[in-house]
């Protein structure tokens, strides 16, 4: 068979069902082959998206999400979205067509080396020359992509090797000599955790992305269940433990709560686990550090001790690691730092400062009215700070870009998550600016009849960005988005219902309307331009 069906072989002996993606010239021979698949293509607007759609996709069905594009300025559009699965460990399979294999190197059109242009921030690539190496190409892109620290992987074929024959033998095992990733953690260190907290007064866990790893959940549950700890999480972290959940005291760091902020301060040991703490999450981790021990938990020994030092770092799979510490500790309870963190949890937020709408309690209500396992995808800015600080759905997936920050994210992340999980209700977040970005894609939501809510904030601003140049200026420039058009015109134009709210008392009236829409229907918000990110009871580090 053709090396192109080849691909679409290895997709279908991995259990793909659907990818994202944009056709071009040099991948056309795939796309013929991908037509005689029962696999669902999901066709974007923008190359970009696809790479966030697929991004969605795998956080939420645990599998690679896979994403596909031409070579040159589609293979380039996918940069960004591959750094944001890179930098949130998310794991991909990216497809791209190259150029004829006997041009390479000659700048002829729509060539770009883009093997080479991903290589700060992918896991591993292939430019893939030789037919006889599809098979084991696809087979090591998806076994790299999901296991040790996920993350992206590329694989480049050449339009004239995608049309070369090639014997199809897909391996059902492999085995890579230079990758051999860690799971178990060493038990010499698991027992000086066990013993660290044992003898500690103030123990503290900081959970992040990597509790969302398959099995570390339930690990976490048993833990808990044993050891009874306060927990904080990073951005990343949310959900991972229910919002109710005793002495979870919410989000750390720049724009977290202040009970946690507190209680992280408080800390005599600090347990992190499966988080790289980066700054938006401590943002002086030398001087947290000093007066605390610090147990660190991290399936890629590079992230441990980058960020903060670490006393005692165990290098492996989050959820056998939790297991081996939860065999090693007798029952612990910390009663005098339970009472102290009881009145963390009961400090009373900041009066609301703002006027207009009052973004914490639309998301207050707006989370009230999702149900049990709902998914909210939150773009970049302001608004995914007010949805990060109030998210409390049980069960629930809160999705945003954590490492790259990158806006429009939320509308394909959304495609992507819903399309994976249709029967889970998926709300996505957006400013007017990252609306902007990724609009286009609600083509694509109407095409492939995939069914999301959307809701912009709207204040004609970049929101945060006015923020900081105020604050460290005293002025701001090239922020306002004068010429923005009508978000509910924009939505009638793909057929999609949608209406604005503008009044607090107008909120539950316009969250019960979204919600009984069938269809994809888009809520405006509007918000006044001074609207604040942080609220004045702000922890300062």
């Amino acid at each position: 068979m053709k090396v192109c069906e080849a691909m679409v072989k290895c997709l279908e002996a991995e259990g793909v069902t659907e990818i994202f993606g944009y056709p071009g010239a040099a991948i056309c021979p795939f796309y013929d082959a991908l037509s005689r698949s029962s696999i669902r293509h999901i066709l974007v607007r923008s190359e970009q998206n696809a790479a966030h759609a697929a991004s969605g996709y795998g956080r939420v069905s645990g599998k690679c999400g896979v994403c596909v594009a031409t070579s040159g300025p589609g293979a380039t559009n996918l940069i960004s979205g591959i750094a944001s699965a890179y930098m949130d460990s998310i794991p991909l399979v990216v497809l791209t067509g190259q150029v004829d294999s006997s041009l390479l190197g000659r700048d002829v059109f729509q060539e770009v080396d883009i093997t080479g242009a991903v290589e700060p921030f992918i896991k591993h690539s292939f430019l893939v020359k030789d037919p006889a190496r599809i098979c084991r190409a696809m087979k090591e892109a998806f076994y790299i992509a999901s296991t040790g620290r996920p993350g992206p992987v590329l694989i480049d074929v050449p339009v004239d090797v995608q049309n070369c024959e090639t014997r199809f033998s897909y391996p059902a095992q492999i085995q890579i000599r230079s990758y051999r990733p860690s799971s178990k953690g060493h038990p010499g260190q698991v027992r000086r955790a066990a013993e660290a907290l044992r003898y500690a007064d103030r123990p503290l866990l900081c959970i992040g992305g990597g509790a969302f790893a398959p099995g570390a959940g339930e690990a976490l549950g048993r833990f808990l269940s044993k050891v009874r700890i306060p927990l904080v999480h990073t951005m990343m972290g949310i959900g991972a433990v229910p919002p109710a959940a005793s002495m979870n005291l919410g989000m750390i760091g720049v724009h977290g709560q202040k009970g946690a902020n507190l209680a992280l301060n408080r800390a005599d040991l600090l347990l992190l686990a499966g988080t790289r703490v980066s700054d938006r999450a401590i943002p002086s981790p030398e001087l947290l550090s000093r007066d605390k021990k610090v147990i660190h938990i991290d399936i890629d020994p590079a992230e441990i001790g980058k960020n903060i030092p670490a006393d005692i770092p165990i290098v492996g799979d989050l959820g056998i690691i939790l297991d081996q510490l939860t065999g090693e500790v007798p029952s612990l309870r910390f009663r005098d730092w339970e009472h102290e963190i009881g009145f963390y949890q009961n400090r009373a937020p900041a009066a609301y400062p703002g006027q207009g709408i009052d973004p914490a309690a639309f998301f207050r209500e707006l989370c009230g009215r999702m149900w049990p396992g709902g998914i909210l995808t939150a773009d970049v800015g302001q608004n995914q700070i007010w949805a990060a600080r109030q998210f409390r759905v049980p069960f629930g997936r809160f999705l945003t870009s954590g490492g790259m920050g990158t806006m429009g994210y939320a509308i394909p992340a959304a495609l992507g998550a819903k399309a994976a999980a249709p029967d889970r209700q998926t709300v996505a977040v957006c400013g007017d600016g990252s609306f902007q970005m990724s609009m286009m894609e609600l083509a694509t939501l109407r095409q492939h009849d995939i069914r999301v809510k959307i809701i912009v904030f709207a204040n004609n601003r970049l929101g945060m960005v006015r923020e900081l140049q105020q604050r460290q200026y005293g002025r701001t420039e090239a922020v306002r988005l004068d010429g923005s058009p009508d978000f509910l015109t924009i939505a009638a134009a793909y057929g999609f219902p949608a209406f604005r709210v503008e009044r607090d008392a107008e909120i539950p009236a316009a969250l019960d309307a979204l919600f009984r829409s069938e269809g994809t229907t888009l809520l405006e918000v509007r918000v006044s331009p001074d609207e604040p990110t942080l609220p004045p009871e702000l922890v300062e580090f």
